[in-house]
């Protein structure tokens, strides 16, 4: 399918606004938008190859699609992980009966996906994996638990990285396992309730759980591999897209300034302008390494940037509105969920921005052992 905008897309931001406005919830709405995306060919246009239901798209479409769709303000996707984590890494490393099976489905929004990377021991050191997957047959036993699953609660299918070689340690004897989560018995999804009253991320217990053989991606022992492959597409065209909803999420709060009269604040303003001006140079950073590889820091620098602007916005948020910030839109009753406005949300939420895709922590290691070269930190025996 030829990438091309055409006059039915033209209404797309009309439709989307329309859509939120209609639509209060999340799962089964957000399933129907990703089969509304998926017939028309919007998912998987930055995919290196066509033929699976997708458009295919040039880098520079791909950017004014990615940005359009956020200046509409268009719902939150739930397909995502499918789309840009697993379908690139079954292109990558997969069999044609993987990508003949796995692909069409996400490109039509028709099956979401989750990634079973963390573990309660090991979040951000990701090698210290102890999900155990033994072969029997033709399936490989699962047993485990993963934590922080986003989307688990809402997945038909998880791609896991688990320990095939009872003996290894570290990065070796890792597998990348494609797993269903419809295994009453054997799977079972605990969401975790956040600060923010939702549950976005979950706990996943995995007590035998199956996996088919022709769904080991990579080969056996090569998880690694094929996971690390798999991070390096979580930054890209999405990173531009997230800008312009950090750039609504900014301009929301110097109006609320403007309107509480924060900004007659000096020290309030010079936070305004400097969350503007670190935002512009993000956008060219950016822009600068798009499309680029090679480079091992890049993709660390830039979550540096973002997750630390975007608390500090969070912070603003509130320190703009002062006292009132404290709350909520709504009146508390102690038979409802307390509901909170955008900007509390914004506060809450972005608490966990320098933890969640990997912590501050570890992108800095990352930048100092494969940029600047210094001596790796003790890891402990491999």
């Amino acid at each position: 399918m030829d990438f091309e905008f055409t006059s039915e897309d033209e209404v797309f931001r009309t439709e989307a606004r329309a859509w939120l406005a209609a639509h209060a919830n999340p799962s089964a709405n957000r399933r129907t938008w990703e089969r509304t995306l998926g017939a028309a060919g919007w998912i998987g246009i930055g995919w290196p190859e066509s033929g699976y239901g997708n458009r295919t798209a040039g880098l520079t479409q791909q950017v004014a699609w990615a940005e359009e769709y956020a200046r509409s303000a268009a719902p939150a996707r739930s397909g995502h992980i499918g789309e840009n984590l697993l379908a690139p890494t079954l292109i990558a490393h997969g069999t044609e009966e993987q990508k003949s099976r796995f692909l069409p489905p996400v490109a039509a929004g028709e099956e979401l996906w989750c990634q079973g990377y963390s573990e309660p021991g090991a979040g951000s050191d990701l090698a210290g994996v102890r999900t155990a997957a033994v072969r029997e047959g033709e399936y490989y036993r699962i047993t485990g638990q993963k934590i922080w699953t986003s989307l688990a609660h809402e997945a038909d299918w998880c791609f896991v990285l688990a320990r095939t070689d009872p003996g290894s340690r570290r990065h070796h004897g890792l597998s990348f396992l494609l797993v269903p989560m419809d295994q009453p018995g054997r799977i079972e999804v605990r969401p975790i309730r956040q600060m923010t009253g939702t549950s976005d991320f979950n706990e996943v217990f995995f007590d035998g759980a199956r996996a088919r053989v022709e769904h080991l991606v990579g080969g056996e022992g090569q998880g690694w591999r094929v996971a690390m492959s798999l991070l390096g597409f979580e930054r890209g065209v999405s990173t531009l897209a997230q800008q312009i909803g950090f750039a609504e999420e900014l301009g929301r709060i110097v109006r609320t300034a403007v309107r509480t009269g924060a900004a007659d604040d000096p020290v309030v303003r010079a936070r305004l302008v400097r969350q503007w001006a670190e935002l512009r140079t993000m956008r060219w950073n950016a822009l600068r390494t798009l499309g680029g590889s090679g480079d091992a820091g890049a993709p660390s620098v830039a979550k540096l940037l973002w997750a630390n602007w975007h608390q500090r916005l969070g912070e603003l948020a509130v320190q703009v509105r002062g006292g009132a910030a404290s709350a909520g839109p709504v009146d508390w009753s102690p038979s409802a969920p307390y509901e909170i406005d955008p900007d509390q949300h914004l506060f809450l939420f972005s608490r966990a921005d320098t933890v969640y895709g990997g912590s501050d922590q570890v992108q800095r290691t990352i930048i100092a052992e494969r940029v600047l070269g210094l001596p790796k930190e003790p890891k402990g025996a491999v």
